[in-house]
């Protein structure tokens, strides 16, 4: 994807990958709970791609990480 948000994408998908993990979760059991495939995790996490998510996968995501929307997207 060509977008001028390349690196907020890729903070996003390293912010999801930092919570999946410090909550002990695989991307398997994580894809499973958040209702997709494993590889929709895997893109979501790479580091040199830029993969979005819908507002609702969002929330889901969040949801299952126990973490509030904004922690997701803060730019620290």
């Amino acid at each position: 994807m060509q977008t001028k948000y390349f690196d907020r994408y890729i903070r996003f998908g390293l912010k999801v990958q930092f919570y999946r993990k410090l909550r002990g979760m695989t991307q398997e059991d994580f894809a499973e709970r958040i209702d997709k495939s494993w590889s929709f995790v895997s893109k979501i996490e790479s580091p040199t791609r830029a993969f979005g998510v819908s507002m609702e996968t969002l929330f889901r995501i969040a949801e299952v990480l126990e973490v509030p929307v904004v922690k997701l997207l803060d730019e620290d």
